[in-house]
């Protein structure tokens, strides 16, 4: 399971969530929150008869609970989900002494998760738990957490010079992954063949130093520089990208190969008998 498709709890009771990158947004399996609110045990029956008792909900289902892959134990299955929006309009139609505290709970899930785009740094601990979780060599974990706290440095920059959007920072962090290895955001995950999984996460070791290189040089450029404005730091972010831009090339020049790879993270997980602790059971 990845960062960015997580069991939160509510209470002690599991929703899955799912967090979708072109949006910025987490959607919650609707089955999960009707079960809790309603304390249902058939949770599909009840939504049936909570859309015939709201009509304007059932004319807008679909843009409201689109289906979304979700991982389950019998594999990937479509599944009903609704982002924050969504469910809060969803809740209004559900008598449930838990909707607000349920309420302040989603909003605070979605909150975090803004809040560690914006400042990598929140999510470390976690991120390093999560890792030993599911395999991964001490190794490639402290290459993965080191360069986290690269990124946090550069993203201290963005906001010290005025850069304060989400939006904003995800120009920019495009920006620079087009301008050093020829691939914007998007384009370089669909040639690793990845959908909803962090693509930081499925660098080579080669990639992940290049990608350190261009943020590193852009946070000293940065501090030298004082730029002011999106504008600004983007040209900021634009030169240390070349930088790396430029060592690509020199190394791919001695080594007669491409280093933008197509391999992924799972190539760099242990067996559970080369890890170093008992591998804890997925929830």
């Amino acid at each position: 399971m990845s960062d960015i498709e997580k069991i939160q709890l509510f209470e002690s009771k599991k929703v899955r969530t799912l967090w979708v990158e072109e949006e910025d947004k987490w959607y919650f399996v609707l089955e999960d929150v009707i079960g809790i609110l309603t304390e249902s045990t058939d949770p599909k029956q009840y939504i049936k008869r909570m859309k015939l008792r709201d009509p304007e909900l059932a004319k807008g289902w679909v843009q409201i609970v689109p289906l979304l892959s979700i991982q389950t134990e019998g594999g990937p299955q479509k599944m009903r989900c609704a982002n924050l929006e969504g469910m809060f309009r969803i809740i209004q139609s559900i008598p449930s002494k838990k909707a607000e505290p349920f309420k302040r709970w989603m909003a605070q899930v979605a909150a975090e998760r803004i809040n560690q785009m914006i400042d990598p740094e929140r999510s470390i601990d976690q991120a390093v738990a999560d890792y030993r979780r599911l395999g991964y060599s001490e190794a490639w974990i402290n290459q993965r957490i080191k360069t986290i706290e690269i990124r946090k440095g550069l993203t201290d920059e963005w906001k010290r010079g005025g850069v304060t959007r989400e939006v904003d920072f995800a120009f920019l962090t495009d920006l620079m992954s087009k301008t050093w290895s020829g691939l914007s955001t998007k384009e370089y995950k669909k040639y690793k063949g990845l959908t909803k999984e962090n693509l930081r996460d499925n660098m080579t070791n080669m990639e992940l130093l290049l990608n350190a290189l261009a943020e590193e040089t852009a946070t000293e450029i940065s501090k030298q520089r004082n730029p002011e404005g999106l504008s600004e730091n983007a040209g900021v972010a634009k030169e240390g990208a070349e930088v790396a831009k430029t060592a690509r090339k020199e190394v791919e020049k001695r080594l007669g190969r491409s280093v933008v790879s197509s391999e992924k993270a799972i190539d760099h997980i242990q067996s559970p008998e080369e890890l170093p602790f008992p591998k804890p059971k997925e929830q």
